[in-house]
């Protein structure tokens, strides 16, 4: 997911795709512990799609206050 992309979601929808970003990172993680994870560069795609998501939001609520 491109920083274009997640500035064009609304709130709501960054709220949503982080939470499902955190269940699929977790997934993962158990994946792992199994030995049954196939695409281990997933976890970077994952880590920085969330803080992605959660820079956007900072950024949007540092302007709404201002």
């Amino acid at each position: 997911m491109k920083a274009a992309d997640v500035r064009a979601l609304s709130e709501d929808q960054m709220k949503d795709e982080l939470a499902k970003l955190k269940k699929e990172q977790f997934n993962l993680r158990f994946q792992k512990a199994t030995g049954q994870l196939e695409k281990t560069a997933r976890f970077d795609e994952i880590r920085k799609d969330i803080a992605r998501i959660k820079t956007v939001a900072r950024q949007k609520a540092a302007g709404a206050k201002a």
